[in-house]
């Protein structure tokens, strides 16, 4: 574990440097982060002890999304975990796999990833899909497309869609299901997110919002679940 931590410590700091910050907002902020991030990784292997003997339905995997994503309350007939870190990357996602994922081996594994580096989500992406085949051979795994977004986070749109074709063709090439989130969330009147989905800042969730997600990915999580 302390060579995760030193590793991603490295790339964190690489990463927040880059949004040119002030040196002492950035020091604090990465800090805030940083705190959280261990925080999340400690609750994990409490859960893994917890559920060793357990055979989990689900692990839902990403960032601030999946994160803030009530998953009990949306899937209350499965046994899910939430394993999304407010603030990830398809970095530091690719360096805790093994405790976020591998070490519960699920029926199903639902993963929503590259908001936060949209620009280099695909230097390590199919990487991450590759460790599924390798890791968790008997795990399903779902593949979310990135949403769609509103105000500033709506000046990426269209990077996202494109990325998502990306994803789709990726799901395609290792036989992983797909699921369009970015079309359900999106007003074509205005090419962003419609306003009841998204809060304030335009690339978070409302409440609408999440129940837009489940009404998609919850049948195709159901149809894996039962062939299981």
């Amino acid at each position: 574990m302390r060579k995760f931590v030193l590793f991603s410590l490295f790339i964190a700091l690489l990463i927040y440097s880059s949004f040119g910050c002030k040196s002492d907002n950035n020091d604090e902020n990465l800090k805030k982060f940083w705190e959280y991030y261990n925080s999340k990784i400690e609750q994990f292997e409490l859960e893994n002890e917890q559920f060793k003997d357990t055979k989990v339905d689900a692990v839902f995997l990403g960032d601030s999304l999946t994160d803030g994503y009530d998953l009990k309350k949306f899937y209350p007939k499965y046994i899910v975990l939430n394993r999304g870190i407010s603030g990830d990357t398809t970095i530091f996602l690719e360096e805790r796999l093994e405790v976020s994922l591998f070490a519960i081996q699920p029926k199903v594994a639902v993963m929503l990833i590259g908001a936060n580096n949209m620009d280099t989500m695909f230097e390590n992406y199919e990487n991450i899909l590759k460790s599924f085949e390798q890791k968790v051979p008997h795990t399903k795994i779902i593949l979310l497309s990135l949403t769609s977004m509103g105000g500033e986070w709506g000046k990426k749109n269209q990077l996202a869609a494109y990325n998502n074709v990306q994803i789709k063709m990726l799901a395609e090439k290792y036989n992983y299901e797909f699921v369009d989130l970015y079309s359900a969330l999106l007003n074509l009147e205005d090419g962003e997110i419609y306003d009841e989905y998204a809060q304030p800042d335009g690339g978070h969730l409302t409440t609408e919002g999440y129940q837009v997600l489940t009404k998609y990915i919850k049948p195709v999580l159901q149809k894996l679940l039962e062939e299981n």
